[in-house]
């Protein structure tokens, strides 16, 4: 018997022997792998998910309504085309309980990707192509660096910019436009 056919890993399987602190996603069939990211990228998180979590999540000073988790494994086709967004967002309704496992196979609502020197390329020409073929509506990309936020949303199968904010503008975008937040919140 050959060798090479006697076992072969699928790029999952490779996913998952991935060392601690390397994140894998597989788009469009290619696995692509990244260290953790900056502190700025950490800080752009933290200020995002505080600001949406607390009203989105928990109703505080906000409709509530939402479940937004930092990095799930999306399983747009399980174990074949998978993402892991910085935050993702669902509305309750449709992902009334969030799964026991890592995998997320309910497409999000939104997802938000912090871009670095190393991701902005995959973040903008792979992964929202994938985003949008699969419906998410909305998605976000945070830059730490130029102090920016771009956000769209889907219609009729393409991206729409809907607002690009910078510096300390205050934000108030959908599908989060219940409240308003400093953009300089994510660069404290």
């Amino acid at each position: 018997m050959n060798a090479n056919l006697a076992y072969q890993t699928s790029l999952y399987d490779q996913l998952c022997a991935l060392r601690m602190g390397v994140t894998g996603e597989i788009p469009n069939g290619r696995l692509h792998t990244q260290i953790s990211g900056s502190g700025r990228h950490a800080v752009a998180i933290t200020g995002l998910l505080a600001n949406i979590g607390s009203a989105f999540d928990f109703a505080r000073n906000g409709p509530g309504g939402w479940r937004t988790l930092h990095k799930p494994e999306i399983h747009f086709i399980r174990d074949t085309e998978v993402a892991v967004p910085d935050p993702a967002g669902w509305r309750r309704e449709r992902m009334p309980q969030v799964p026991d496992g890592h995998r997320f196979e309910v497409v999000p609502d939104c997802v938000c990707e912090i871009l670095s020197p190393s991701t902005a390329r995959k973040d903008r020409f792979v992964k929202l192509p994938i985003y949008a073929k699969y419906g998410v509506t909305h998605a976000w990309l945070v830059d730490p660096e130029a102090h920016t936020l771009e956000a769209y949303e889907l219609r009729d199968g393409f991206w729409t910019l809907i607002a690009t904010l910078q510096d300390d503008a205050p934000v108030w975008v959908a599908p989060f436009d219940a409240i308003e937040f400093s953009l300089a919140d994510l660069w404290a």
